[in-house]
């Protein structure tokens, strides 16, 4: 859904027939003057040298001997720096608590580990000279602290903190980012600490966890300080009365954490290890996979790296100073999981002076530190207001002259075909192409609320410029499950009409459209049931898909193909798999499996984990859920009532339903006889039901949903079906 600029004051149409709003012309003004400021800061800017130090450490769920003093000296004060001493600290931790499915769902232990480490950390620091906590943030195994030297603590200001969940399902907080953010005399600062997808071959995971993080994060720090950001420089977006700021939206950002990249496979892990061993630094890293991904712009595009020259980090016997190759062991190719990155909008401005690691052995990890000198600014506000009365003249010049004129590259906005929860850009060039400033905005239709349909995005919506000045506007689709149901029901259609408004000027009228791709995903058990035909075929306007069933007559299925598809290509790829349902799967193969079940196509070699998530994804997805909320009890259950509950619930299920719920029921017991090695529970079945099967719709809904679970646990441990 696209943001509009907000006016409380209403349209004015004069007698010309011209539509007028002073209101948004004002703010409009405004923001381009906020961005004249931000390109001409630095001549309004002194800067001064501060040092920063960054740490990260995955401990492995171990502690230090608390008890014994300065443990963490070389870490926190690497001996490379000398006497000199960090203005800032930002500490960032991994797996301080066990990431077992307890700590994960109910983060019961995190906090009385965090106050451990926090203590530990400014005992350390004290030793050298005062440092206050500015901001601790943590979530499940992650914590991240943030201390600041006290001849500094007067100049910190706007702190606000942030965590992103990305683990299990995409959301739980066994994976993610907590971040910390702070104005540090006039410049904005942000820390993030993170720990991403395990394993050597899962490359697209780790960067789709980068780029969830990086746009997930959002800093609600309010609409006063967004706009003095802007004048200072340190917001890249012009100000549109937001009020939050994303990560790149400060002047720098220090990533650090586990990021989990290995050295590519290329290399056997024989092979890593003796030159591991061997210190061979600079063979390896020419196959870290981090760098790999950076030089091929698929992550961390804009961020800096300090060259490695130090030994891979991991997989290390704790308490020891040797890589885990035990036999008895899993055997893993050590590897620099653990890094720090720097994203600057200036790069000049920031410059690395180490980058180490510590030999703290308590972990299979090894810590790691990297120290910064950084220019922050200082805004010299006399210069300032000397460079706005210069921006003002040159606007005024613009402005006493006559009507605005613009022109666009298109009016047509034609995305083509698209598909089920892809996303799609394009863009309008719009250019002044008369002798005035001119403004527009994107205001909303006739009767209409909103400046357009939810599934389209449009960014800027207002924007002011001066004669022969281009401004590009992007236009996004995203067709989330809910637009897919509303197309598939025919509540729907891909096309909208996007009024600009040239203030005191005329009104262009941009039309945005697309094709929908049929997908299964999001449609009901009912249509998928009568369907034969690939999904895909199907058309969605009402006389073509009339005309199409007269030359295929509805099917009479008892399950939709497509889910005996996906549960007989699971049983093929073996129920045997370690955490079925469990271990998300590839986010790639999930979607070509989409596509195979769209298009009857046959399945690739794809994991069996990607299977299970596209089949929770289906089931999930569903316009109807396979189980109504009518049917949710409304009482406790108990072992007394829950055998009548179950009854009652199979005669109430719709056939078509009952005949899908018998079917997964029936599967899932199967794969109960593989627990022994997939490692599953009736319990662990019963909550990935409860998450896929049911959707609650308010009221008691926890209530609902853990009675609901209750049953099925009765269906998965019994032979009541």
């Amino acid at each position: 859904m696209a943001s509009m600029l907000a006016t409380t004051s209403p349209d004015m149409e004069p007698e010309d027939g011209r539509v007028v709003n002073q209101e948004a012309i004002t703010k409009i003004r405004e923001a381009w003057i906020f961005k004249q400021l931000s390109q001409r800061q630095s001549e309004f800017t002194n800067f001064s040298s501060i040092n920063l130090l960054c740490c990260t450490w995955n401990v492995n769920a171990k502690k230090l001997d608390f008890d014994t003093p300065n443990l963490m000296s070389s870490w926190l004060f690497p001996p490379a720096n000398g006497d000199v001493l960090p203005d800032i600290v930002a500490v960032g931790f991994q797996e301080i608590v066990d990431l077992n499915a307890v700590n994960v769902a109910v983060d019961s232990k995190a906090k009385q580990r965090s106050e451990l480490w926090q203590e530990q950390i400014h005992k350390t620091l004290n030793t050298k000279t005062s440092y206050t906590l500015v901001s601790e943030v943590h979530l499940v195994g992650m914590l991240l602290c943030v201390y600041v030297k006290n001849t500094h603590i007067a100049k910190v200001s706007n702190v606000h903190s942030a965590t992103v969940g990305v683990g299990v399902m995409g959301v739980m907080g066994n994976k993610g980012g907590v971040s910390v953010r702070m104005q540090f005399y006039d410049s904005s600062v942000c820390f993030v600490c993170s720990h991403f997808a395990a394993h050597r071959e899962n490359v697209a995971g780790r960067n789709a966890d980068f780029a969830s993080i990086l746009n997930k994060t959002s800093f609600e720090i309010g609409k006063e300080a967004v706009q003095e950001a802007v004048r200072a420089g340190s917001v890249s977006q012009w100000a549109s009365g937001s009020s939050a700021v994303g990560l790149k939206d400060h002047d720098f950002v220090f990533w650090l954490g586990d990021l989990n990249y290995r050295i590519d496979e290329t290399l056997s892990t024989d092979e890593v290890f003796v030159k591991s061993n061997n210190m061979e630094i600079e063979t390896l890293r020419a196959h870290d996979q981090l760098n790999i991904e950076r030089f091929n712009n698929n992550v961390f595009e804009g961020f800096e790296e300090g060259v490695l020259k130090f030994a891979p980090t991991y997989k290390y016997q704790p308490n020891t100073d040797l890589y885990e190759c035990r036999p008895d062991k899993k055997l893993r190719a050590p590897a620099w999981c653990d890094r720090v990155l720097w994203h600057s909008q200036n790069p000049a401005h920031v410059q690395q002076k180490n980058y180490l690691r510590s030999e703290l052995n308590i972990s299979d990890h090894k810590p790691v530190m990297a120290t910064f000198n950084t220019q922050v600014k200082n805004i010299i506000a006399a210069k300032r207001q000397e460079v706005y009365a210069e921006v003002m003249r040159t606007l005024d010049k613009f402005e006493n002259q006559s009507l605005p004129k613009v022109d666009l590259n298109k009016i047509d906005v034609n995305f083509g075909e698209l598909y089920y929860e892809n996303k799609a850009s394009e863009s309008i060039l719009v250019t002044n192409s008369g002798k005035v400033v001119a403004h527009f905005r994107l205001v909303p239709k006739l009767e209409d609320e909103g400046l357009c349909k939810d599934w389209i995005s449009v960014s800027p919506t207002f924007g002011m410029l001066i004669p022969g000045e281009s401004m590009t506007i992007n236009f996004s689709i995203n067709l989330d499950n809910k637009t897919a149901q509303q197309l598939n029901q025919g509540r729907e259609s891909l096309d909208d009409i996007i009024i600009l408004r040239l203030e005191n000027g005329r009104d262009h009228y941009l039309t945005v459209s697309g094709t929908y791709a049929r997908s299964c995903f999001g449609m009901s058990l009912r249509d998928l049931v009568v369907i034969g035909e690939p999904v895909r075929d199907l058309p969605l306007e009402p006389k073509a898909r009339a005309e199409f069933e007269k030359k295929h007559p509805p099917a009479s299925l008892s399950v939709p193909k497509e889910l005996w598809r996906i549960v007989d290509a699971i049983n093929e790829k073996g129920l045997h798999e370690k955490d079925l349902f469990l271990t998300p799967g590839f986010a790639a193969e999930v979607k070509q499996i989409r596509e195979c079940l769209d298009t009857s196509s046959d399945f690739g070699l794809f994991h069996v984990h990607s299977m299970c998530e596209a089949l929770v994804s289906f089931l999930s997805s569903l316009s109807e859920p396979l189980v109504p909320s009518s049917l949710f009890p409304t009482l406790e259950i108990d072992q007394q009532n829950i055998m009548p509950w179950s009854r009652r619930f199979l005669e109430e299920l719709p056939p078509i339903h009952y005949n899908c719920f018998v079917y997964i029921i029936s599967f899932l017991r199967e794969v109960l006889l593989f627990s022994n090695s997939n490692g599953l529970t009736a319990q662990k079945l019963a909550r990935v039901c409860s998450n896929c099967m049911i959707q609650s719709d308010g009221g008691g809904k926890n209530d609902r949903s853990r009675s609901m679970a209750l049953i099925f646990l009765h269906f998965l441990t019994t032979n009541s079906i």
